[in-house]
């Protein structure tokens, strides 16, 4: 007996499709390979060095400290963030075949969401534990206890799989007329866009809990780092000053680059948006971001940097290894 992909028709040419076309990053061969090279150097720099960032937090007991577990926690997202799309990616350029299940596709738009909703958070999270290091420090190891920095990591990932069942069992119950997607992933925007039945509800849900999971991180960092800027004001020395500054600029960093690429493609007015444009914006917080993160830390963490140099030492390495 052969099972019939397109089991669901109705009088409105809407189908369920057992399959998608994943168009790409470009249809232009010599772009293609040029877009392969440079997605795979990307996805392998920044997993090397976010997991080189992980193993050198844990081998090193001085950065066993809250704001280290926040940021090996922002590294692992990281890996699995950029993981949950390149390789695919990369496989269909290597195999010559450009397909993915539907099945898959809802699983690796679930996994996007989940990740990306819940790097959003962690970011907040980890604006609160500079908050507390600069504006409280004498009760700062006090309040930031070992339990109080589990609840912060798991709150992310909890709030962050809610989220993106809520989407992923929405998309289950729509129709496409195409199973061509214009994107390198199962993007959800772009499967909103490619079906024929009623969106509405799941574009208020993008609006309403995307805007949620981004706008309220936002806010909150914003309003975690003003009591920090007036603290650091207000410190007499130049070098007091700059140690203070350290600590936080590495983090904004990050929210910026962040916050404004997801931005950018998700919640600007749909007469703006352009194919090309929220592709390169995706990219950006897809490969480009992740990869910088621990490049970012690591260069203005003396710490960091010095775990690093050990980790890197041939006998230590092994060792951990």
């Amino acid at each position: 007996m052969t099972y019939d992909c397109s089991n669901y028709l109705d009088m409105s040419n809407q189908t369920q499709f057992c399959e998608f076309i994943l168009l790409g990053l470009s249809e232009q061969p010599l772009s293609q390979q040029v877009l392969f090279g440079l997605s795979c150097s990307l996805y392998l720099i920044g997993c090397l060095g976010n997991l080189l960032t992980i193993l050198a937090i844990v081998s090193d007991p001085y950065l066993h400290s809250p704001m280290y577990f926040f940021l090996s926690n922002l590294s692992l997202l990281d890996i699995c963030f950029t993981s949950t799309t390149i390789p695919k990616m990369l496989l269909n350029h290597l195999c010559g075949h450009n397909t993915i299940s539907s099945s898959a596709c809802l699983v690796q738009m679930y996994f996007f969401i989940t990740f990306g909703a819940a790097d959003s958070i962690l970011l907040s999270a980890m604006a609160y534990d500079r908050y507390l290091a600069i504006c409280c420090p004498l009760h700062y190891m006090t309040i930031m206890s070992v339990l109080r920095c589990a609840l912060l990591v798991a709150v992310p990932w909890i709030l962050a799989n809610c989220i993106s069942m809520v989407h992923t069992i929405l998309m289950t119950h729509l129709a496409f007329c195409t199973n061509k997607i214009p994107h390198f992933f199962c993007d959800l925007n772009a499967l909103i866009k490619l079906s024929c039945s009623d969106t509405q509800v799941n574009e208020m849900l993008v609006l309403v809990l995307g805007g949620s999971v981004v706008l309220v991180p936002f806010v909150f960092i914003m309003a975690s780092y003003t009591p920090i800027a007036v603290a650091v004001w207000k410190v007499p020395s130049a070098r007091g000053k700059w140690k203070a500054f350290s600590t936080c600029g590495s983090h904004l960093c990050v929210v910026c680059l962040f916050y404004g690429t997801i931005t950018g493609v998700y919640f600007n007015p749909a007469s703006i948006h352009t194919t090309h444009r929220d592709m390169a914006a995706t990219v950006i917080y897809t490969m480009v971001t992740p990869m910088l993160n621990p490049f970012i830390y690591s260069l203005r963490s003396r710490d960091l940097k010095s775990a690093l140099r050990k980790l890197l030492s041939e006998n230590h390495f092994a060792k951990c290894l």
